[in-house]
């Protein structure tokens, strides 16, 4: 029997949009919607024409959550197999070789803040709220990507709590860079891409690289981790159209 459609992908001048499809139920994660997210990315990673990621959800909530009503009647072993399923769904955002926008809108509970934490950054429109209320449901999650986006004490101060965060202070502690308009999110999150996909696609994809792997050791050994994406690009030639194309320009950025 066919899984009910949760994500959907459209690839158009070398954007990917994937949009989380389950507005009914608020855009909660079921198990289905960690498989499609793992495939979507998966099979995105594959495309060469692929230059970035903006990661969306149908209706006016961007997650409200694991769909904790999918684990009536199951036991333990189905729910860490649950559980696995979607650390492999966040993993799979996470690892994309392209950039990946996260746009988020409404309200952006538990397995959504994952996701959200999952991309490279994420643009808030106004009035969204963020709540990690995993302890509340008497579970464990986002103990990880949310301390190494906010820090430690700041995690633990919003997992221990179950407090609300307006988008404003979401942007302060950088779960979110950008807060706009909500009738500006779709536009800022395709100009945003736009300007992502106009740089050359292994720059960017080293620049990632280099950036993650960088943030899990001391500067001496990223300064390392720098030269040899540096190495690779001169290796490519590709380096000399953004020196052609900034010559061109006469010193300026086009």
């Amino acid at each position: 029997m066919d899984e009910p459609v949760r994500v959907r992908l459209e690839v158009a001048d070398g954007i990917a949009r994937v949009e989380l499809d389950r507005p009914e139920a608020r855009n909660a994660v079921d198990l289905p919607m960690c498989r499609q997210l793992r495939e979507t990315f998966e099979q995105i990673d594959a495309d060469e024409d692929v230059r970035v990621v903006l990661l969306s959800a149908r209706g006016p909530v961007f997650c409200a959550g694991a769909d904790l009503k999918e684990r009536t009647g199951k036991d333990a072993a189905w729910v860490r197999r649950r559980r696995v399923a979607s650390f492999a769904a966040y993993a799979a955002i996470e690892q994309c070789r392209r950039p990946v926008v996260a746009l988020v809108q409404g309200a952006v509970v538990g397995s959504g803040g994952e996701i959200t934490c999952a991309a490279d950054f994420a643009i808030a429109a106004e009035g969204t709220v963020f709540r990690f209320p995993e302890p509340h449901w008497g579970t464990v999650g986002a103990t990880q990507r949310l301390q190494r986006v906010i820090g430690k004490r700041r995690a633990k101060e919003l997992l221990f709590t179950n407090r609300t965060l307006d988008a404003d202070e979401a942007a302060r502690l950088g779960i979110v860079t950008r807060v706009v308009p909500p009738g500006e999110l779709a536009d800022v999150g395709a100009e945003t891409a736009r300007s992502i996909a106009k740089a050359p696609p292994l720059a960017i994809a080293l620049t990632k690289r280099a950036v993650d792997l960088g943030a899990e050791t001391d500067l001496d050994r990223g300064i390392r981790i720098e030269m040899a994406a540096i190495e690779q690009c001169l290796a490519d030639g590709g380096w000399r159209d953004g020196i052609a194309r900034f010559a061109a320009g006469n010193g300026e950025e086009k």
